[in-house]
This record gives C-alpha cells, sequence and structure tokens, in this order.
C-alpha cells in the first residue's frame, strides 16, 4: 500500500496516527513485554485483588478461576488483536473510519477517549492515596464519590500533570517508562504479598488456602463472585483492549504477531501475582480493630491502596503505589488521546493526549471510579468490545462472506449504516436483558460481540448499496 511507504518527514511526531506504521519503525518483543508488564502491574491491582475479596469469593474461585480468565485474554490478544493489527498497521481509530465513515466514528471514538480518560483517573486515584500518606490526608472510603478535602485535589492535580505530560511525549516515552519501572513495581508486589503472609501466620500452603476457604457472604455494598463471575471477568476487564481492537493502536509497531504474547507478562504478573498480593494486603487488614469496627457498623472497610502498601513495606510501599499508578495511566491516556486525535486530525496527538490527561486528571478527583472499579471495568468493556468485533469479523470473515473491505473509505461514505445498527442492537439487546435479569454484564460481553459480528456481516451483505465485492 502506498500509506505504509510514507515518508517520515510528513508525520513528523512518528505516531503515524492516519497512516500505516513504516516497516523502519516496527518494534522487537521486548518492547511490548515492558509495557504490558508495567501498565497491568498497576496501583489499581492494589484495589481489585480487595474488592475480590469484599465479593466474597472462595479460594479455587479466586486461585483457578484468575488462571483460566487471564490465559483467555492473552489468547485473545495474540490470536484476535496481534494477528490483525500487524496485518494492518493502523490505529483502532483510523480502521474504524475506513469501515465506519467519520461521521460514525466520531462519536465512537468521543465515547472510547472519555471512557479510557476515566480509567485512567481511577489510576490517578490510586496514585494519590500514597501521595497523600506523609501529608496525612484523609483517605477516600469505598463508598465515597466526592473529593473529600482541598489536599486531595491538590495532589490529584499534580500527579495528573506530571502523567498527562509523559503521555503527551508518544508511544516511544510510554513504553520507556514501563521498561524502566516494571521490574521494580513487580518485586514491589511480591514484597507486600510475602509481607501479608507472614501478618496472617501463614506457614504451608493450607494456611494459604484457607484465608479464602470455601468463600463468604459479601460486604456490605458488594455482590458475590461466584468462580464464573472470577473467570469471565478477569477475561474481560481489558475488553476494549483485546477483543475490543483498541491495543491495535500499540500492536501496529510490532514485527510480528506473535508479540502478543508477551501480554502474558501483564496477565501472571500482574493481574495473577498483583491481585493475589493486594488481596493478601486487604486480608491481614481486615483483622485489625479499625477494619473490624467497619464491618461491626455494618460498613466495608476502606480500599485506599497507599496505606495498604506502607502497613506491608513502608515508604518503598508509597513509591510503588505512585509509580504503579503512573505506568498504567500513561497508556491510558495516550490511547485516549489517540481517540480524540482522531476526531480532529488536524490538532497534534500531543494536545489532544494533553486533552485526555487533564480529563483523566479531573475524573481522578472522584474517588468512585476507583472504588467501585470492577463494576466500572465491566461497563467500559461491554460499551466498547463489540465494536472491536467489526473489525475481526470483516478481516477474519469479510471475504467470504462476499463483503467490501474498508467499505466506507471504498466508496467515499461518510457513515456505515450497518456498522450502528450492529452495534446499537448487540448493545441494546444484552444491556436490556442485564438490567432486567439481573445479569452480571461481564457475562454478555462475549455474546454482545458476537451478535455484532454477525449482524454487520449480514448487515453489509444485504443493506449496503456497493457494500458487496
Amino acid at each position: 500500500m502506498i500509506e505504509a511507504n510514507i515518508d517520515i518527514t510528513e508525520n513528523p511526531s512518528q505516531e503515524f496516527e492516519r497512516v500505516a506504521v513504516p516497516e523502519s519503525h516496527l518494534k522487537g518483543w521486548k518492547s511490548f513485554l515492558g509495557m504490558y508488564a508495567g501498565e497491568h502491574a498497576a496501583g489499581t491491582e492494589f484495589v481489585i485483588g480487595p474488592l475480590f475479596l469484599t465479593a466474597g469469593v472462595s479460594a479455587f474461585d479466586l486461585i483457578v478461576g484468575l488462571l483460566l480468565g487471564n490465559f483467555m485474554a492473552v489468547l485473545s490478544w495474540r490470536y484476535l488483536t496481534a494477528v490483525v493489527s500487524v496485518k494492518e498497521r493502523y490505529t483502532l481509530y483510523y480502521k474504524l473510519e475506513k469501515i465506519c465513515g467519520k461521521n460514525l466514528v466520531t462519536f465512537y471514538n468521543l465515547a472510547n477517549g472519555i471512557l479510557f480518560c476515566f480509567l485512567a483517573g481511577s489510576m490517578i486515584t490510586v496514585s494519590a492515596t500514597a501521595v497523600g500518606i506523609p501529608f496525612d490526608m484523609p483517605m477516600p472510603k469505598l463508598t465515597d464519590t466526592m473529593p473529600n478535602g482541598l489536599s486531595w485535589v491538590v495532589i490529584v492535580l499534580a500527579i495528573g500533570f506530571v502523567i498527562s505530560i509523559v503521555a503527551a511525549r508518544g508511544y516511544n516515552s510510554v513504553a520507556k517508562a514501563a521498561n524502566y519501572m516494571s521490574p521494580f513495581i513487580v518485586l514491589a508486589f511480591l514484597a507486600c504479598g510475602l509481607v501479608a503472609l507472614q501478618q496472617l501466620n501463614v506457614h504451608s500452603f493450607c494456611d494459604f488456602w484457607n484465608i479464602w476457604g470455601e468463600g463468604a457472604e459479601p460486604f456490605p455494598g458488594q455482590i458475590k463472585y461466584t468462580f464464573w463471575h472470577v473467570v469471565i471477568w478477569s477475561w474481560f476487564c481489558n475488553a476494549a483492549m483485546h477483543v475490543g481492537m483498541s491495543d491495535m493502536s500499540v500492536f501496529r509497531f510490532a514485527k510480528k504477531a506473535s508479540s502478543g504474547w508477551t501480554t502474558a507478562a501483564g496477565m501472571y504478573v500482574g493481574h495473577y501475582i498483583a491481585w493475589i498480593a493486594a488481596a493478601l494486603l486487604y486480608a491481614a487488614y481486615i483483622q485489625t480493630p479499625e477494619a473490624q469496627s467497619f464491618l461491626n457498623n455494618g460498613e466495608a472497610p476502606p480500599v485506599a491502596p497507599g496505606p495498604l502498601a506502607y502497613n506491608a513495606i513502608g515508604v518503598f510501599g508509597i513509591i510503588t503505589v505512585i509509580i504503579a499508578g503512573w505506568t498504567t495511566a500513561n497508556p491510558t491516556i495516550y490511547r485516549a488521546g489517540l481517540a480524540f486525535q482522531a476526531i480532529m486530525p488536524k490538532v497534534s496527538t500531543f494536545w489532544m493526549t494533553i486533552v485526555a490527561g487533564a480529563l483523566a486528571t479531573i475524573a481522578g478527583l472522584f474517588p468512585a471510579f476507583a472504588m467501585k472499579l470492577l463494576g466500572f471495568v465491566a461497563l467500559y468493556g461491554f460499551i466498547l468490545a463489540p465494536i472491536g468485533a467489526v473489525i475481526v469479523f470483516e478481516y477474519f470473515f469479510g471475504n467470504a462472506f462476499g463483503i467490501k473491505k474498508d467499505y466506507a473509505f471504498q466508496t467515499k461514505s461518510t457513515f456505515n449504516i450497518a456498522v450502528l445498527l450492529a452495534w446499537g442492537l448487540s448493545f441494546g439487546i444484552f444491556y436490556f436483558i442485564s438490567i432486567k435479569y439481573d445479569v452480571f454484564l461481564s457475562f454478555l460481553t462475549l455474546p454482545a460481540w458476537l451478535l455484532c459480528g454477525v449482524l454487520y456481516l449480514v448487515f453489509s451483505k444485504y443493506f449496503l448499496k456497493g457494500g458487496r465485492v
């Protein structure tokens, strides 16, 4: 393709937002290993691990459920996201524009960017709980939604400013930050887990298993998680990034699709080890008189990552939570900046990323995004994942089904009605089922994704003028 051979002087930012990444800028697997290890061994893991405990999971649910769910996530990245990415070499946002048309994709990019900003905001919240310890800042409670004081606001704004500047410098800066910091973060999670095991008087695997045992009733305000809740939630907590194809924006730089296996560093070092280590920290905290007083009053003890890590490993814990939140917020804000830049292509990615960072910082002021992270992550994955099915089904089944690739680009259309109908119906039907019958939302992410892909093929074949090959 002509676009793949564009001179990099035409794209001085070297982010290649609207062209295929040239071969001269492709990266080996090591660039992705550090990024995924750093991004997913993150400050938010200090929240997610304890939240599993508040949901009353059993030992089998947690240990085996996470093992299976994270494996499914790795397979999704390797055999869907990475495969399509190295073939197309486009960002998700430009690829969707080629399929959907400018007018329709603008709405998706806006929703995508905003949701990523909210997610990054929760990571800024996590870092703030660590920065605030030396200043004796009041920590947010599990039920808090609003900022709880001036010190909280100042600290969040300062962290958001630094994170935004790093993210705005582009993919290379994001990858370098993750590569430098990820070993430090992994070591800290291991240290936290080991200290928590000592605090819990664990001397054997049986003692370790009995921390969760057969499970318990969920804490006040939380829902009960079973084995399948853990499996499906851990598979689809990053649904927007793998089956939703957002990480096309990352893996378009990969030399080979096999770089997709590097996501295992994030899933098992980060999600698996870090979640369990964080759950151990919270299990130790629950035994304290302070936590028991909350439970006796019918309240869930607070989940503040900074104090949890500080109580385990001191100042090292504070530093870890700050850096862990930073390395995860960086690529998330970077993705959001690309989404906004796709809406306003004449504005540089740098400034669009600054805008994304500002929105994420504002979101970080509100603790609810972090304290309700399990539910929020399920929702944002459910909303964004189905649109990725449009790309996946076109790539794997488009020729066999006889539909035109990159319909909007080929026909110069600005609005692909087949995409809107497929996305709207799949989202609407299954969200209605979730609300009407109180079905756990993550259980419906895969059915919605599959339905969206199938409907897109059907609608493209029969409803689009000029849509057939």
